[in-house]
């Protein structure tokens, strides 16, 4: 849902939570007929309770137990107001207590009352009903009454704004419209009541308040700044997006837009943009992590770090989104490219993955002071390039969708695992010769690991591009004739790839 739809439910939402007052108000009815007793929540509340005990015990289906739930709170809290309302009658002859209420005829004392209250209960059904509950003490007026419950619901807000922490933007934009609408709403009554009282003079201001008048003050309240905010719904969303702001990430995803699903081509395109974005976001990381081996740089460990987080990010909401798209009525070229997608987002994520984890061996040589021989710097420089040149391959033939370009992965991807454990062997060799120390040795073991297994995504996105664009290709039969050693242009390709990273 999104925030202009939200900030309507919202308004609703504060209209007709006054509901809630008006049945209370029933408890203030008087006379002795049969109808006039059934409405009072006295006589119907057990009745209430009653049926949602059966509907607890009794029924199978959750939804109807839930229904049962509602209804037995809803009865206690009926009976609670109840006995409450006979709690506090003795109160109106407590000098004290009437005094107390007389302070709150100041509207700045009387708003900040009511907020501190439903603040602290988090409910402005229940606080209102407490003061439903005073007024039968015969001594809260208008006066103290009308600050009293503008400040309940300001006071709600509390409730929202703390449910909304550690949820996404959106989530806390729509607690801030909510503080927002009910601090105008608040502002405007009272400047616009205590206007025209100052000209009018009511006669009802002094006047005791009974729970009947609390509701309808309740209910004019929420309706008047409706009413009056409705027309500035777009003024309020934009207060929220200032109060709260998107930072350069949240704009990177507003391309993918809900109404776009509508439009599958359209989404899809979009969808493609930001696989780019992220293709080249990864590939830039690796980069950067490698240039670490040896030269560490805080600044660019700090960048690279932030780029995983991002990537971390464009994973997410992609995937979740590709989902999405994916359930929708789509030509058989639409969802082969959604399935290239996802598979390839996946590939990405890792790269970027593997980037921090050569970079945290990069930082540990740097914090420990390692440093490698001559010899293992020349080994690792070889395969360092071997790996940058594979990840540009798989990124350009992503991006471009070049079959050629993703024909060339797999063969260097084999000269990068030959490399490997031509690299391990020898190291071993130096070990055993006392030429490298065993500390040296897991970084460089490490380092070698992580090279191997960015190739194998690089090869998992080059077959993908190869895959989806080619309707008759089969991936095991591709890689089995590779193995067997039966595709002469692979041989070639592999060879001159093996003679460019020939170690010394």
């Amino acid at each position: 849902m999104k925030l202009s739809q939200a900030i309507g439910i919202i308004m609703g939402a504060n209209v007709g939570t006054t509901i809630t007052s008006w049945i209370l108000s029933l408890t203030g009815l008087q006379g002795d007929s049969f109808w006039i007793q059934l409405l009072k929540p006295t006589s119907f509340s057990p009745i209430i309770a009653f049926l949602g005990i059966l509907l607890i015990m009794f029924s199978k289906k959750e939804s109807k137990k839930d229904l049962g739930s509602t209804l037995v709170g809803f009865a206690v809290l009926m009976f609670g107001m109840e006995q409450m309302s006979s709690a506090v009658e003795p109160l109106a002859d407590v000098p004290e207590f009437t005094n107390i209420l007389l302070i709150f005829s100041n509207p700045l004392l009387g708003v900040l009352c009511g907020a501190l209250l439903t603040a602290v209960i988090q409910s402005s059904s229940a606080s209102v009903g407490i003061l439903q509950a005073l007024s039968a003490t015969g001594s809260v007026t208008y006066s103290s009454a009308i600050p009293i419950i503008l400040g309940q619901n300001i006071g709600t807000c509390v409730t929202a704004l703390i449910s909304s922490i550690g949820a996404n933007k959106n989530a806390r934009r729509a607690a801030v419209v909510h503080l927002y609408f009910n601090l105008i709403g608040s502002g405007l009554f009272l400047a616009i009541f205590y206007l025209l009282n100052g000209i009018l003079h009511f006669s009802f201001y002094g006047q005791p308040i009974d729970r009947l008048g609390i509701a309808v003050v309740h209910t004019c309240f929420n309706l008047l700044s409706t009413l009056t905010l409705l027309p500035f719904t777009k003024l309020l969303e934009k207060l929220a997006y200032l109060t709260i702001r998107d930072t350069a990430n949240d704009e990177k995803f507003q391309i993918l837009d809900e109404r776009f699903l509508a439009s599958p081509a359209v989404a899809i395109h979009q969808c493609q943009k930001m696989a780019v974005s992220m293709a080249k976001l990864a590939q830039h990381s690796l980069y950067q992590a490698i240039g670490l081996v040896g030269s560490y740089d805080e600044k660019i460990a700090h960048s690279i770090e932030e780029g995983e987080d991002q990537i971390d990010m464009y994973e997410d909401k992609l995937g979740t989104y590709l989902v999405r798209l994916s359930s929708k009525n789509l030509t058989i070229e639409e969802s082969r490219e959604i399935s290239k997608l996802l598979h390839v987002i996946g590939d990405f994520e890792r790269i970027g993955d593997h980037a921090v984890n050569i970079l945290k061996s990069a930082k540990e040589m740097q914090v420990k002071k390692y440093a490698f021989s001559e010899q293992a710097q020349k080994e690792i420089s070889t395969i360092s390039g071997a790996i940058e040149e594979i990840v540009d391959l798989a990124t350009q033939a992503f991006v471009e969708n070049d079959l050629h370009l993703a024909s060339k992965v797999e063969p260097l991807e084999q000269v990068v695992d030959s490399l490997k454990d031509e690299l391990r062997n020898r190291h071993v060799q130096r070990l055993q010769n006392g030429e490298c120390t065993i500390s040296n040795g897991f970084i460089f073991s490490d380092l070698l690991t992580n090279y191997e297994r960015v190739a194998d995504h690089c090869s998992n996105i080059g077959v993908c591009v190869l895959r989806i664009a080619e309707d008759s290709f089969d991936t095991h039969e591709y890689l089995n004739r590779i193995k067997d050693g039966h595709d002469d242009t692979f041989e070639n390709r592999y060879n001159r790839y093996k003679e460019k990273y020939q170690l010394a």
